[in-house]
């Protein structure tokens, strides 16, 4: 029942302080009339960040409030494996924003031509792979789930420097999210949620207003976690929602994922699903006596 992926027919104005999809932008001071389009690179705060999520289709309703609560997408190319590219022959991402959680199922095949799975899993302040199928460890004799402390801060980045996991983490950043200018385009600097010390720079596409995110959308964020740096790249964006499910909800076709020369993830997104499903991410038993990645 847990993995079923139900369509939320309404989309409600959620509470709680885990994600940003409850809080309309456009109440928290971002002006109301065009002219918020003619702003120049590091304008008001409350307006770039407005204006970002109002380009990507993240703002819903009179109200404007931002409801992408989940995303699921799938794509194809290559992830690296022991520092070795692997082709994929799947890769499907499952997200929940307000109760933080990413689940990712990978299938692929490295140059020498043997196979590989994997399913990582980041929820709350546990980080734990999943053996056996997506949900292993939830049901005694389903599966099993590892726990893998040390990799929680790469995947809570990776998590929350997404196309809209960026946003997100940028309005929950309150007063440690700062606006600028650098060579010539909008950058937003704010703190990941949940992972100490490592604060992200992300700078916004400049390009023409009229255009499809070709202006104040995501192209670059970087994030710097004391000497590891981690670089998410974004091109491409298009409503990639199935063609009956057309929602003006926009998010990259290119996401390229480096540390330093070595590239950790080429992915070309073929399909995602915006439109508020049931996604949750447990955290198995096994994963919570071990206790969490962070301290709570």
């Amino acid at each position: 029942m847990w993995m079923r992926a139900l369509t939320i027919a309404t989309v409600a104005t959620l509470t709680g302080l885990t994600g940003v999809a409850q809080i309309p932008l456009s109440a928290q001071g971002a002006p109301k009339s065009t002219s918020k389009e003619t702003l120049t690179p590091g304008g008001e705060l409350k307006a770039v960040l407005y204006n970002w999520a109002n380009h990507m289709g993240m703002l819903r309703g009179v109200r404007e409030v931002e409801s992408i609560g989940t995303l699921d997408y799938v794509g194809t190319g290559t992830i690296s494996v022991n520092g070795q590219p692997c082709k994929l022959t799947k890769y499907h991402a499952t997200i929940n924003y307000q109760v933080s959680g990413m689940r990712v199922e990978s299938a692929c095949t490295l140059p020498n031509g043997q196979k590989h799975e994997e399913i990582p899993v980041v929820g709350g302040q546990f980080a734990w792979d999943e053996i056996g199928g997506a949900g292993a460890g939830l049901v005694p004799g389903k599966g099993s789930a590892v726990p893998a402390k040390d990799m929680y801060s790469e995947r809570a980045i990776r998590l929350w420097s997404g196309p809209q996991g960026a946003v997100k983490a940028a309005v929950m950043g309150g007063e440690n999210t700062k606006v600028g200018v650098e060579a010539g385009k909008t950058v937003v600097t704010f703190p990941i949620p949940g992972v100490p010390g490592a604060m992200a720079k992300a700078t916004l596409l400049g390009g023409p207003i009229n255009g499809l995110c070709t202006r104040n959308c995501v192209e670059r964020v970087e994030v710097r976690q004391g000497a590891v740096v981690t670089e998410f790249t974004y091109s491409k964006y298009a409503d990639y929602n199935d063609p009956d499910e057309q929602l003006d909800a926009f998010f990259a076709g290119h996401i390229v994922e480096k540390r330093g020369p070595v590239t950790l993830l080429d992915l070309t997104v073929t399909r995602t699903k915006t439109e508020n499903l049931y996604i949750v991410v447990p955290v198995p038993k096994s994963v919570r006596d071990a206790g969490p990645a962070v301290p709570q």
